[in-house]
């Protein structure tokens, strides 16, 4: 449990002052044991983040995503998934650091069907081909850092882990798990 007291500031703006904070879950994570592979990282209310580890963490070589190859996966997955009979499920899509991504849904999309919505996008980005979704200056804040051959890439590598991945394995591996919070 936090403790807090409230502290105000100059103005009159009241800050809060944190003297304890509990460890948030993805702390406990041992990351350098974390497998490639598709995680419950939390769950909120009614929304659940998955965890998608395209790429070991902290691993040796330095082998990441490469940015303009996740940012036109980005595209083409959040297209994808807006675009199925799921799509109202699907809250949010984005890559997180360089070596996952996060794919946030409503708890009414079960995780069969966020692995099948997974295994269909990585699909769909293979088969490609064409103007990237929401690609023109107008439509993104980035228009001239994508790589679609980077986004295949990346969906080749990962299509293979994804392929047979099962609801039982979308919590995290007990061997990953550092701490005392839950998952």
């Amino acid at each position: 449990m936090k403790e807090t007291k409230n502290r105000t500031v100059l103005c009159g703006i009241t800050t809060l002052e944190v003297t304890a904070m509990k460890q948030i879950t993805s702390f406990t994570i041992n990351h350098d044991y974390l497998k490639p592979g598709m995680y419950i990282s939390r769950v909120d209310g009614d929304v659940v983040t998955y965890d998608m580890r395209m790429k070991l963490p902290n691993n040796p070589a330095g082998d990441y995503l490469e940015d303009n190859a996740l940012h036109t996966f980005e595209h083409l997955f959040a297209t994808y998934v807006r675009n199925t009979p799921l799509s109202d499920g699907v809250v949010y899509v984005g890559p997180w650091l360089p070596h996952r991504f996060y794919f946030l849904t409503r708890d009414t999309v079960s995780g069969a069907d966020a692995i099948r919505l997974v295994q269909e996008t990585l699909q769909y980005v293979l088969d490609f081909t064409g103007e990237i979704p929401g690609g023109k200056r107008q439509e993104c804040g980035n228009y001239l850092a994508h790589d679609l051959e980077g986004a295949k890439a990346m969906a080749r590598e990962y299509q293979p882990i994804m392929a047979a991945w099962t609801p039982e394995q979308l919590n995290y591996p007990a061997e990953v798990l550092t701490g005392t919070a839950s998952v």
